[in-house]
């Protein structure tokens, strides 16, 4: 599975990158307005940090105002991704611009048949909103579930990026139900090398090896 930073913080997302642990970004407008930050100029140097594909949404509502916005933010690099939402205007936006050779995430997905409808609109990604679903009492994990199934039955291409990420326990049961990528927020990607007992064998190790006096290299 592929691990998207979701964040606008270039200093988080250079962190993760030098780990090697990320395969891309998503920012929205919110994630920006966080930064203080001209959105434009955030995009162009998170672009610079990392090779793969950054999600920049657009702010428009309308048809001609998403595609006039994203033609714009495909200009800011060749790894944008532009991010419309799961409407018919932005579903129509998003045939076009595919047609244009720009890729789209198509974000704020809350059921299998919006996805169904994203795919056919030639989708390079599918955002499906795991927290917010659990935050109704309703299965974010069965929805990643039932649109791998549908994706499968089709040969769609479009790939499943599991949004709304809160905690590690979500990027497992994300892997299990078979996204693509999960998006996930630098505090959680740091959270998911923890563990008690790693952190008690390794400090059983260092005690250990001090107790025999020797040195390596």
């Amino acid at each position: 599975m592929k691990f998207f930073a979701d964040t606008a913080i270039a200093e988080d997302i250079r962190e993760l990158n030098d780990y090697g642990l990320l395969d891309g970004v998503t920012t929205n407008p919110s994630l920006v307005a966080k930064s203080g930050r001209s959105f434009v100029e955030v995009v162009g140097e998170i672009c610079q940090i990392v090779d793969g594909p950054v999600s920049a949404e657009v702010a428009a509502t309308d048809y001609d105002g998403m595609i006039r916005e994203g033609r714009f933010l495909a200009a800011i690099a060749n790894n944008v991704v532009v991010k419309l939402p799961l409407t018919l205007p932005g579903l129509k936006a998003c045939r076009r611009l595919r047609q244009e050779a720009i890729a789209v995430n198509v974000t704020l997905c809350f059921s299998a048949n919006q996805a169904l409808l994203a795919a056919k609109a030639g989708a390079s990604y599918i955002s499906p909103f795991i927290g917010r679903l659990d935050d109704l009492n309703l299965d974010g994990m069965a929805l990643i579930r039932d649109i791998r199934a549908i994706y499968d039955n089709y040969g769609f291409a479009t790939e499943i990026l599991a949004a709304s990420i809160r905690h590690a326990n979500h990027v497992k049961e994300a892997a299990l139900a078979g996204a693509d990528v999960a998006t996930i927020p630098p505090a959680v990607i740091r959270s998911l090398a923890n563990h008690a007992l790693t952190d008690k064998g390794l400090e059983q190790f260092i005690a250990d090896w001090a107790a025999t006096g020797q040195t390596i290299g």
